[in-house]
């Protein structure tokens, strides 16, 4: 299918979403702050924007999700790639990384008030958790799947050393698959950021929380549709700096 062709029909596909959305939010079978439809979130952007609100709580989750998706992505690639080439490594962790691994990251919530108290550190802390494992095995993975081959015949050319084996053929090799993780943490990162904020650290979650005391769905649905977009634009920027990347493989 043509790229053109593609984009049109998503374009449709969503816009007969928002229609169908608006039908039945405008038909009367549920109350309005059961069900906002979508024309009143243009109205409802502009007022938290005069207000200040949207700018400040999107900032302050930008900047602990931004902490927290550096962190988790550093430690889960130089750990994952460490264990897929360091069998003593591999095994000196195996079964930590069997138990902490199935603990989602709102199961560390009291921890990261007892150890960082309701802080940006906090939030940050529990969005890198998630972020950690999905990039741990898939940058481990990565490095498995490099053919031994390759690495072979770098050995006859020369290349011995583990530094020039990495930078000549392993992380070449593996990049593809790493940056695939990179790009699953985006969006797992953004998945976690509105539990991390519940516990009272501003940001989009709180605001969340906030409104949907009030009965205003239509802010609830203002940020949901928020988080949305800024995955959208992270998404679009990793993509085309992976593309960049990875442009000695066409």
């Amino acid at each position: 299918m043509k790229p053109g062709k593609r984009y049109l029909l998503s374009a449709a596909g969503l816009a007969g979403f928002l229609l169908l959305w608006e039908g039945i939010a405008q038909s009367g079978w549920f109350e309005a702050h059961l069900l906002p439809p979508p024309s009143t979130l243009p109205a409802t952007l502009l007022s938290e924007i005069r207000l200040g609100i949207w700018q400040d709580m999107v900032w302050a989750s930008l900047r602990h999700y931004s902490i927290g998706f550096v962190i988790g992505s550093v430690l889960g690639v130089t750990l994952g790639v460490s264990v897929a080439l360091f069998p003593k490594v591999e095994a000196s962790q195996a079964w930590l990384a069997r138990i902490f691994r199935p603990i989602p990251p709102l199961a560390w919530i009291p921890f990261a008030i007892i150890w960082f108290g309701i802080s940006e550190t906090a939030a940050a802390f529990i969005i890198s958790i998630g972020i950690f494992w999905i990039n741990y095995f898939t940058a481990m993975t990565a490095v498995l799947a490099v053919d031994k081959d390759l690495i072979e015949v770098a050995r006859a050319f020369g290349h011995r050393s583990m530094f020039a084996l990495l930078r000549k053929v392993i992380m070449p090799g593996a990049a593809p698959g790493i940056l695939s993780g990179i790009r699953t943490g985006l969006g797992q990162g953004w998945m976690t950021v509105v539990a991390a904020e519940l516990f009272g650290i501003p940001g989009i979650g709180q605001r969340m929380i906030e409104a949907s005391g009030l009965l205003a769905s239509e802010v609830v649905v203002l940020y949901m549709f928020s988080i949305a977009f800024l995955y959208g634009v992270s998404d679009y920027i990793f993509v085309r700096i992976q593309s960049k990347v990875l442009e000695w493989q066409r």
